[in-house]
Formats: structure tokens, C-alpha cells, sequence
């Protein structure tokens, strides 16, 4: 990613945005603001994971795996694989373990009514 800009996109980054072969699946410039956006949230969310450590008092690995549950709904305007590494970036930040970060199961199907 060479150009003029000035916003480095670390490599953790560039592999949500990256195939198998390392190459772009995206713009460059799609890709640095997406950076930028989900870098940002990261860091929004700090005080946020604090907060319900100190009041509800779950675990570390609790409260990240709930953000991270959160991140993946449709509403939250992020892919997986960016709730992904902005939640990854959190414990980072944090200086908290990262748990295990899987992506959601889809519901299972309703089962047809019996008679």
C-alpha cells in the first residue's frame, strides 16, 4: 500500500482486507478508512470495557466476548472479521488477554410444527 498518505495500516489490518494470495481485496483508500473507523471504535470502546469490568464485574474474557457478539450484528456497520480485529485491538489496548474469537453461529432453523 504506497501512495502519499500519511496513515500507516498496520499488517494485522491489511490481512482482514487481504486473499489468500496477499493481495487487496479492496481499494487502498476503502481499506485506510476502514482502518481508521474501526481503530477509532477500538479505542472508544476502552473506557466502555472499564466501565462494565469495575460496575458488572465479569470476567476480562466475558466482557470482550460480548462486545465482540455485539460487533457482529448486521447494525453494527462492521464486518466479522473487522469486530474481529477492532475487539483483538481492544484487548490489546486494554492489556487484557484476547479470548477465542468466533464468529456467530447463524440461528438454527425453527423445526416444522408436528400434528
Amino acid at each position: 500500500m504506497e501512495d502519499d498518505n500519511q496513515i500507516h495500516v498496520p499488517p494485522s489490518f491489511m490481512a482482514v482486507y487481504t486473499d489468500a494470495r496477499g493481495r487487496l481485496i479492496e481499494r487502498a483508500q476503502t481499506v485506510r478508512t476502514r482502518y481508521e473507523l474501526c481503530e477509532d471504535l477500538a479505542g472508544h470502546l476502552v473506557e466502555h470495557a472499564q466501565t462494565l469490568y469495575h460496575v458488572q464485574a465479569p470476567s476480562e474474557t466475558e466482557i470482550l466476548s460480548r462486545i465482540h457478539a455485539g460487533l457482529c450484528t448486521p447494525e453494527s456497520g462492521v464486518s466479522i472479521s473487522e469486530a474481529t480485529w477492532i475487539v483483538t485491538r481492544l484487548a490489546e489496548l486494554l492489556a487484557w488477554p484476547c479470548p477465542a474469537l468466533l464468529a456467530p453461529q447463524p440461528d438454527a432453523l425453527p423445526l416444522p410444527p408436528t400434528h
